[in-house]
């Protein structure tokens, strides 16, 4: 593992780091943000997913969320949202390939070789992290942006047990039903729809939902909430009588002015669920 950078940031650290990686085949970047706590032992330890054509930079760096977890005591993981680097397959499209892995293992060509997000973010990372960093490993939670917000709800259901909460900003809720998934389902997992249901948060709503806190904010005003579907999960939620939180926020849309307003309240739902 190489060090890129390390920043003194609310009394803690704001690192970017890089790694050789198995699952995907290549160098992967990920930021981690640990607080004054970590310097006397292991902290609880909060994953944010990005969305689209992000990096492990925007959040890290537009999101605002150190603040709030140092004052909680608790450390910020940011994977980045997909391969990168020479040999690793590429679409034109900004929703498809480098910056848009969705948070899968591809199976279909010319993807398979190094899009293993799923992999990456439930296995890989979390093996180099707590066997690295002072992170408690029995204290985690996740939430994510979009994209991310799909790939924080599939993960968090997909793995009873490991997270304690699950949060999401205005995430993909229906991927199967819409062109934010089909598209990318197609390309990455083949034709069978049913292989796209386990990655899917309505569908695994209905089926497995999350045992423990959830907490959901969506903007009405944002310009994607056509391709998201909020209320197919809403009415998931509602089926299954899922203990929960599904917030619409008036007048908010897609960007980071979006999640930066409501980071603090995401950081402390998740501080409430890791304390307690």
């Amino acid at each position: 593992m190489k060090t890129l950078s390390e920043s003194r940031c609310y009394g803690g650290m704001q690192g970017v780091y890089s790694h050789a990686s198995t699952a995907t085949g290549g160098e992967m970047t990920f930021g981690l943000f640990l607080p004054a706590e970590a310097e006397e032992g292991p902290v609880p330890v909060l994953w944010y997913l990005s969305g689209l054509t992000c990096t492990h930079e925007n959040a890290m760096v537009k999101a605002g969320a150190q603040r709030w977890a140092a004052e909680a005591g608790i450390a910020l993981v940011f994977p980045d949202t997909s391969p990168r680097g020479e040999g690793v397959a590429n679409d034109p499209a900004f929703d498809l390939g480098q910056g848009a892995g969705f948070y899968v293992n591809a199976t279909q060509k010319p993807w398979a070789p190094h899009f293993r997000m799923w992999d990456y973010v439930t296995d890989e990372l979390p093996r180099l992290l707590f066997n690295t960093f002072p992170l408690a490993e029995e204290a985690q939670s996740i939430t994510g942006h979009s994209m991310g917000g799909h790939g924080a709800l599939t993960v968090a259901m997909s793995f009873p047990g490991r997270f304690a909460s699950v949060s999401a900003f205005a995430p993909i809720c229906q991927p199967m039903a819409s062109d934010w998934g089909r598209k990318q389902f197609r390309a990455y997992l083949g034709p069978d729809e049913q292989l796209w249901a386990a990655h899917d948060s309505t569908a695994l709503m209905r089926r497995l939902g999350f045992d423990g806190p959830l907490l959901i904010d969506q903007g009405t005003a944002d310009q994607f909430i056509d391709l998201l579907r909020p209320e197919a999960l809403a009415g998931a939620m509602t089926e299954r009588r899922q203990g929960g939180t599904f917030r619409m926020q008036k007048g908010y849309d897609h960007s980071y002015f979006f999640v930066s307003s409501f980071i603090e309240d995401h950081v402390s739902f998740h501080a409430a669920a890791l304390m307690g």
